[in-house]
């Protein structure tokens, strides 16, 4: 595979990992990858809209906390009688006047205080409603995590695609200066035409790489700016160079021995959540067979008063609700509720496991990436060293042109190689610390 394939192969893949939104625009910006994580904590779609849930069931805890808080509740009637019933003159005694037993118009005001004495479903929900902001808290860190590594996957992609394009520059300046220098020499009738036409055949192929390079990069640019939620016409310039202690840590070996702590990990501590929220949901049945009991207190007054008026003016009670039979539904739901408890345990035994293999997996993986990195730098260096003794055989005619070719190919390959192993290692590395929930933090 061509060097400009596998880097557009490398892009292509990285784009469909990554599914962020754009955000507002910035100003050109100089960034470390330190920096991009801090930018991405700050504007990221997903990370906001995140923080967002997190403030609604913030809210939420509220809405449920305050059923069972006093409630205070008021209300107005206006009453028309076209016809206003009354006690015949007499009625009360000889000569008395008839009486009207009401007012043609009338507004009755109702005051009422209410308060919820006992409710076991309320309990329950209060429980689980803060079960359901820690559940939204973990999601969000989660969410966090899951950008923080887009970020850095894609700020070193950014990075090998540079360093490719300097090397190639670099390859193409001394192919070209080697042209320059056999075309003399196929001048003077010591070497043929066609060996000329081959490094300008390699000097071709090297622009070629160059500029497919050079579209890769922009469109890794333009993915960073988008998980950054920076607007994509936004210069950026990373900082960080490719090999500096931090794209190539020393802590890989000790990260490879690392013991794999399950309760850290963000997809176990959902799950463990999720399994809280189904007991709380199965209580939430029993509590169905528990009464409701509330209190009250409940004035009335009017503006207008019939010259009898036998209303209660201040009553003051208790509401009792007791279920007591509703054909098998109640049990229905306490059996549904069992059974989801059931199937929560499974799905967490089975998720328990998982992790455990994906924790020696990420290991192995990111082992066999380390040991790769350091072969193909040596590699590297062997390839190097080799072609730079076939152009000086090859200047002094002791070498064909097929042998620079194929020894400047071998070279590429190397290169290719030893930069794919930088990102690979990288990549490992960061899917490994994910998982383990270790420096996750984002520097402030």
């Amino acid at each position: 595979m061509s060097l400009s394939n596998r880097y557009l192969i490398l892009i292509t893949i990285s784009l469909l990992l990554s599914g962020f939104k754009e955000g507002h625009a910035q100003d050109s910006l100089r960034l470390s990858l330190q920096e991009a994580r801090r930018i991405a904590l700050k504007n990221n779609a997903n990370i906001r809209n995140s923080i967002i849930d997190m403030e609604i069931a913030r809210k939420k805890i509220w809405e449920t906390t305050a059923i069972g808080l006093p409630h205070l509740d008021s209300k107005a009637a206006y009453q028309f009688l076209p016809s206003v019933p009354s006690l015949p003159a007499g009625t009360m005694g000889p000569g008395t006047p008839a009486i009207e037993l009401g007012v043609k118009n009338n507004v009755t005001f109702d005051v009422t205080a209410s308060q919820l004495i006992f409710n076991g479903s309320y309990l329950v929900g209060l429980k689980a409603i803060k079960t359901v902001y820690l559940q939204t808290n973990e999601n969000t860190e989660k969410v966090v995590q899951d950008v923080n590594e887009s970020v850095i996957n894609t700020y070193y992609l950014i990075l090998v695609a540079e360093e490719s394009f300097k090397n190639l520059q670099k390859n193409l300046d001394n192919v070209k200066k080697t042209t320059y220098e056999i075309t003399e020499m196929n001048k003077q009738g010591f070497v043929e035409k066609t060996d000329v036409d081959q490094l300008e055949l390699t000097a071709n192929n090297l622009m070629n790489a160059m500029n497919q390079v050079t579209g890769n990069l922009d469109v890794a640019n333009r993915l960073l700016k988008i998980i950054l939620g920076l607007d994509v016409k936004t210069n950026i310039r990373l900082t960080d160079e490719l090999g500096s202690n931090y794209t190539l840590p020393s802590t890989v070996s000790a990260l490879i021995n690392e013991p794999f702590n399950i309760e850290k990990n963000i997809d176990y501590r959902l799950i463990n959540t999720a399994t809280k929220i189904t007991h709380l949901e199965y209580q939430n049945a029993i509590a169905a067979y528990m009464p409701v009991v509330s209190g009250f207190y409940q004035h009335t007054d009017k503006t207008n008063k019939p010259a009898f008026d036998f209303s209660v003016k201040d009553v003051l009670g208790i509401n009792l609700s007791l279920p007591i039979f509703s054909s098998g539904q109640r049990m229905a739901v306490v059996s549904q509720k069992k059974l989801a408890i059931e199937k929560m345990n499974n799905t967490k035994s089975l998720a328990y496991n998982n992790l455990l293999m994906q924790a020696d997996q990420f290991q192995t993986d990111l082992k066999l990436k380390y040991e790769k990195y350091e072969i193909q730098k040596k590699s590297l260096t062997l390839s190097d060293e080799i072609y730079q003794r076939t152009l000086e055989k090859y200047k002094n005619g002791v070498s064909s042109s097929t042998d620079l070719t194929t020894t400047q190919n071998q070279y590429l390959s190397s290169l290719t190689n030893y930069y794919q192993s930088i990102y690979d290692l990288a990549t490992a590395k960061t899917k490994l610390e994910k998982l383990y929930n270790i420096n996750q933090e984002i520097p402030k």
